[in-house]
């Protein structure tokens, strides 16, 4: 969002999760498109179950007719509609829209896509309300888990070909989709999109002409930070301003330094709530932030900016001639917000964001967009179904910010050195965890955890004491 967002609740989970009810009146405006889309003609259309964990028994039979991907393409459900609720906006909208309109052309079946900046804010009140879209994009998989509980969200265990699954993805993410349902576990989703977050993105072409080195451990990059300060400008470009998901930015820089300064094994404790945020683990990682936040010397427009800067503008300084900041950490999916003209691999370039302490290797920091389910027609079906192929995202994969979980995406759909090279980071990884965040549940990780960030940052909190607000969300 992922990070990208313009990337992966309730606007109160984000301020304060008491708020949640009085901001229910910001679901209005994202009720425009549709949410039930008109039954197929071509085939009958079964009505959700109380649960809606029940597999549809009026779908066809892959068996004897096809999968409903393979009658979608055959034209069966021309003419049907299925709404599609997320946060892709802006420069990422366009690019969803691109990647799904061939499909959209081959089978008649028009998904009505509805981004929104907000999202976190609106899914609960629309699921919650009895006007959930028929599939959402989930950048919080912690988010996914909290609704899965009340049996809101399909299982799609019996409604997508598991054996296909388990040949088109590493089982890391069909563990990763596995969630608590209301009467046991439950495929909760299927992952279209993912992104690397251990990147640190940087002007190539006037870094290289300033004769700057890419730092390969920490203190290599501290000492190249101060470098910059010496010779006139400040070297990080830092903004996590993201509207209702202000904050989110903050919390991939600790998790990456959790990952960098104390073991895999509490990383995960810490995800899952057993090792608290005022450990001195997590207290640590955020000093070592703190470092390059709080130093006025090292960040462009100085640590209050931080917080005012939209995440997808704090890249801009590094774009001007000369540029005005040259670091920023960021998911891959930051390219959408680059300039139009700038190129890859000659104007930009990423460098891997060094290990601290060398016991701990490199370790890399990934998150992902998890499509859920939730109201069982064959047309969303079949949407779903192609949402778990490589051709799903081919062109978004091919237009830079994105890399595919699938298995059959092939890497010559890669356009750049930049993004193969993402690819065998990932696959030379000696740690590789998920994004922290984004699997703590939604109250914690998109709710006081961004809070508290955003609240340290600002200076209207100590560090201890938005470590014991953001502690407090596991309470709720």
């Amino acid at each position: 969002m992922k990070k990208a967002p313009a990337r992966k609740l309730s606007l109160a989970m984000v301020l304060c999760l008491s708020f949640t009810m009085m901001l229910s009146g910001c679901g209005g405006n994202n009720n425009a498109a549709p949410t039930q889309a008109p039954a197929a003609t071509e085939a009958p259309t079964a009505a959700p179950s109380a649960d809606n964990n029940a597999a549809s028994t009026d779908s066809p039979d892959p068996a004897a007719a096809g999968s409903p991907l393979d009658l979608a393409m055959k034209g069966e459900y021309k003419g049907t509609k299925v709404t599609m609720f997320g946060p892709f906006v802006d420069a990422d909208q366009v690019k969803f829209e691109s990647s799904i309109k061939e499909f959209e052309e081959k089978t008649g079946i028009d998904i009505q896509y509805e981004g929104s900046k907000e999202f976190e804010a609106t899914i609960n009140i629309r699921v919650d309300g009895g006007n959930a879209p028929d599939i959402a994009d989930f950048p919080q998989p912690g988010l996914l888990a909290s609704i899965a509980k009340t049996g809101k969200v399909i299982d799609l265990t019996g409604v997508l070909d598991q054996a296909k699954l388990t040949a088109n993805y590493n089982k890391s993410w069909l563990d990763m989709s596995t969630m608590d349902g209301k009467d046991g576990k439950i495929m909760a989703g299927i992952w279209n999109r993912s992104n690397v977050k251990s990147l640190v993105w940087y002007p190539k072409k006037q870094f290289d002409e300033a004769g700057y080195t890419v730092p390969q451990t920490w203190d290599e990059m501290m000492a190249l930070t101060e470098q910059i300060a010496k010779d006139g400008d400040p070297a990080w470009a830092i903004g996590i301003e993201s509207g209702a998901a202000t904050g989110w930015a903050a919390t991939d820089w600790v998790e990456n330094i959790m990952l960098r300064t104390t073991t895999p094994e509490n990383y995960d404790k810490w995800v899952s709530g057993e090792l608290p945020f005022t450990s001195p683990e997590v207290k640590n990682a955020v000093e070592v932030m703190s470092k390059i936040w709080m130093n006025k010397d090292y960040v462009y427009g100085g640590a209050k900016s931080i917080v005012t800067t939209a995440f997808g503008d704090a890249p801009k300084p590094m774009f001007e001639n000369p540029p005005k900041a040259w670091f920023n950490l960021m998911g891959n999916f930051i390219t959408s917000f680059f300039p139009e003209t700038a190129k890859v691999d000659t104007d930009y370039d990423w460098f891997y964001l060094p290990p601290i302490d060398e016991q701990y290797g490199k370790p890399v920091l990934v998150a992902g967009d998890i499509y859920a389910m939730f109201n069982d027609r064959p047309e969303v079906r079949a949407v779903m179904e192609f949402f778990t192929t490589g051709e799903s995202i081919k062109s978004w994969v091919q237009s830079g910010g994105v890399i595919a979980p699938m298995n059959d995406a092939s890497l010559d759909w890669y356009q750049s050195e930049s993004d193969r090279r993402m690819a065998k980071l990932v696959q030379d990884a000696s740690t590789l965890r998920f994004d922290g965040s984004d699997l703590m549940p939604g109250k914690v990780g998109a709710g006081t955890f961004w809070k508290g960030m955003t609240d340290y940052v600002s200076g209207t909190a100590t560090l201890d004491q938005a470590l014991e607000q953001i502690q407090s969300g596991w309470k709720n």
